[in-house]
C-alpha cells in the first residue's frame, strides 16, 4: 500500500536519487546534498515545531510500504521571500494615446515584483514514472490541501504555486532564450540551478527595474508567457480544481504561471470533514477519500473509501496502522473529486 507522511532525516538518500530524474526548471528540488539534506532537517524542524512559523518548510513523502520505495514528494513552503528576496514578473499594461494623431495602444509589460513575498507556497510535486497510475497523482498533489486544513492557523491567508513554464522539445526556455540570456549570459540550466541553491542576488543586480515591453521579445518568448511545461498542465488543472487560478504573475526565468489562492477558500478548507476513526469495511455508496491523521508531529494520509459525505470513515486494520490511529481517534477526510454540485 501507499501512505504519504511526513518526511524524515532517513529519506535523504532516496530523495536524493528521486531529484535525480526531475530534470530542469524545479528550482526547489535538486539533487544537491548539501542544499536537500539542509531542507529535510528544516522539514523535521518544522514537524517538530521548534521553529518559528514562518520559517517551516513542510515536506511530505508518498512510501510504498511494499517494498519500502519512496514513490513520491510535495511540500509546503510557510512563507516565501523573508529570508531571501522572492521575484517574479507582474503582467501589467501601459497605455499611449495621441489625440492629435487619432493612436490610442494598450502594451502589454512585465514589471519585476516582490508582491507575493510572505505568501504560503506549495512547491517539490514530483512523482516517479513508475507511479504514475491510477489517483496517485491527484492524491500526492492534493494531500497538501488536506494538510492546511487541518492546520490552517500555521499557514499566511495567500497560498501560491509556480508551475514550470514552457520548454521546447530540446529542453530550451523560449522566454529566456528571448529576455533572461541577455542580462544573464549563462545557460538555462545554470541560472535555475544558481537558484535552487538560493544565490539570488544576481536577479536583482542583473536585471533591469524598469518595465519591459512584451512587444519587444521574440514571438516564441510572448507565446509562452503564462504557459506550463507538457507534464506539469495536469497539475496545474489540479491546483485549479481546488480554488487556486491565474492572476498575472510569471517566473522571471521560463514565464511559468504563479497560481494564487486564500486559504480559506479552498475547497480542503470547506469541504473536509473532522470525524473519529472507525474500524471495518465501509458500507452503502462510498467514495474515493483522502483520510489523515492530526497529529502535526506524524502527519500520515492513506487513500480510501468512505461513506456519507466522509463523515463516516470505516478503516481496515491495516489502514488504521498506516496512520498510526486506534479506533476513536480524530482523522480528517476529504473526497479525493469535486462534486459536481460543489465544482
Amino acid at each position: 500500500m501507499l501512505v504519504i507522511r511526513a518526511i524524515t532525516l532517513n529519506d535523504i538518500d532516496p530523495l536524493i536519487e528521486m531529484a535525480r530524474q526531475v530534470g530542469s526548471g524545479m528550482t526547489t528540488l535538486k539533487p544537491d546534498r548539501a542544499m536537500l539534506g539542509e531542507r529535510v532537517e528544516t522539514a523535521v524542524a518544522s514537524f517538530a515545531q521548534t521553529i518559528p512559523p514562518e520559517e517551516r518548510d513542510y515536506m511530505f513523502v508518498m512510501e510504498d510500504t511494499s517494498n519500502g520505495r519512496l514513490a513520491g514528494v510535495c511540500a509546503i513552503k510557510a512563507a516565501v521571500g523573508l529570508t531571501e528576496p522572492f521575484y517574479n514578473y507582474r503582467i501589467g499594461t501601459l497605455v499611449h494615446s495621441s489625440r492629435e494623431l487619432g493612436v490610442f495602444t494598450r502594451m502589454d509589460t512585465l514589471y519585476l515584483s516582490n508582491d507575493l513575498t510572505g505568501s504560503t507556497e506549495l512547491c517539490s510535486l514530483f512523482l516517479m514514472p513508475e507511479y504514475r497510475t491510477g489517483y496517485n497523482g491527484k492524491w500526492l498533489s492534493k494531500s497538501r490541501f488536506l494538510f492546511i486544513a487541518q492546520f490552517q492557523h500555521l499557514f499566511t491567508e495567500k497560498i501560491i504555486a509556480e508551475m514550470r513554464g514552457y520548454q521546447a522539445e530540446d529542453g530550451t526556455s523560449p522566454f529566456y532564450e528571448g529576455l533572461g540570456r541577455h542580462f544573464f549570459k549563462m545557460d538555462f540550466n545554470h541560472v535555475d540551478g544558481l537558484t535552487a541553491l538560493g544565490k539570488k542576488s544576481f536577479i536583482a543586480e542583473l536585471m533591469p527595474r524598469q518595465p519591459l515591453y512584451v512587444a519587444y521579445l521574440p514571438e516564441d518568448a510572448q507565446a509562452v508567457i503564462g504557459q506550463v511545461h507538457r507534464s506539469t498542465l495536469p497539475a496545474r488543472k489540479l491546483l485549479e480544481q481546488e480554488g487556486m487560478h491565474y492572476e498575472g504573475y510569471v517566473d522571471i526565468f521560463d514565464a511559468g504561471p504563479v497560481l494564487q489562492g486564500r486559504v480559506a477558500e479552498l475547497r480542503a478548507v470547506r469541504d473536509s470533514v473532522l470525524t473519529t476513526a472507525e474500524e471495518g469495511q465501509p458500507e452503502g455508496e462510498c467514495e474515493v477519500t483522502l483520510v489523515s491523521n492530526t497529529k502535526l508531529d506524524d502527519f500520515r494520509m492513506v487513500l480510501t473509501q468512505a461513506c456519507d459525505g466522509g463523515r463516516k470513515v470505516a478503516l481496515s486494520v491495516r489502514e488504521l496502522q498506516l496512520l498510526h490511529c486506534q479506533p476513536g481517534d480524530p482523522i480528517r477526510s476529504l473526497a479525493l473529486n469535486v462534486r459536481k454540485n460543489n465544482g
